[in-house]
């Protein structure tokens, strides 16, 4: 059975995620089929790409999120938007709509959080 779920890569103490299709039984950081898309929850907000043509692609051939990434796919729109696509609804139009969701979502690259300045 294959899983989408997060592969940890960063250095030590600054993780950052690629999400993954593997298979249900290889190591965490272990093999994988295809990289999907990456999440970095360290920059402020979370920065999440998707290629979201893909995603639909795995789901549909029957491959399961892990509870982590379905919490991703949540905050970034992509659960609500495949059951659209399921329901028919253009994939081109899905994509236009992602990418935009994308460009609005991850708009500073910066990596640490802001800190308020003590008085």
């Amino acid at each position: 059975m294959v899983r989408l779920r997060l592969r940890r890569v960063g250095s030590k103490a600054q993780p950052s995620y690629r999400i993954v299709a593997a298979d249900k039984e290889a190591p965490r950081d272990g093999r994988f089929l295809e990289i999907l898309g990456m999440y970095n929850p360290r920059t402020e907000p979370a920065t999440i790409q998707l290629d979201e043509g893909r995603v639909y692609d795995w789901l549909g051939k029957g491959a399961q999120p892990s509870e982590s990434v379905v919490q991703v796919f949540r905050s970034a729109g992509t659960i609500d938007r495949y059951e659209r696509y399921k329901k028919g609804e253009s994939l081109e139009t899905l994509l236009a709509e992602a990418s935009a969701a994308e460009m609005a979502r991850n708009i500073n690259a910066k990596t640490e959080r802001s800190v308020p300045a003590k008085k």
